[in-house]
């Protein structure tokens, strides 16, 4: 069982959860609802959780395939539902940008596999009626 403390820490919505590794991760709601920008969005922290998780899927999947992987970063662009409470994610999109000795087929079923069958964090915003798109771009960058 995962095991998460939230304590209010700043002003009225700022909080900090910590998991039971003692790892913080800060929240806050925006300061035209009363906030501070003491941290991170909760539905925002969705979406990093999304990148993490695909993020450790894509890295793990092309380590086994002996890719070297010398850059690996993601862009998430999300849309949630208008006029609606509570607003769900309705669409998001994910650019993974890699770059190293690694082949782009490799990539790309890595993210394939990733988003479809291994990322949990996708499925459950799939399942909450989130379209989900992505794609890869391959870079020089080191």
């Amino acid at each position: 069982m995962v095991k998460i403390d939230i304590i209010r820490t700043n002003g009225d919505f700022g909080f900090e959860a910590k998991d039971a590794a003692g790892h913080v991760f800060r929240m806050d709601t925006s300061p035209e609802t009363g906030g501070e920008n003491y941290g991170a969005r909760p539905m925002q922290v969705l979406l990093m959780g999304l990148g993490g998780c695909s993020g450790i899927d894509v890295v793990s999947i092309l380590k086994k395939q002996r890719q070297d992987i010398r850059h690996f970063s993601m862009h998430i662009e999300a849309e949630r539902e208008t006029g609606k409470e509570p607003a769900l994610w309705k669409k998001a999109h994910i650019v993974f940008t890699l770059g190293g000795d690694i082949d782009e087929d490799k990539a790309n079923r890595a993210a394939q596999l990733s988003m479809d069958k291994y990322c949990s964090v996708a499925e459950t915003l799939r399942r909450a009626g989130c379209e989900i798109s992505w794609e890869v771009r391959m870079t020089d960058a080191q």
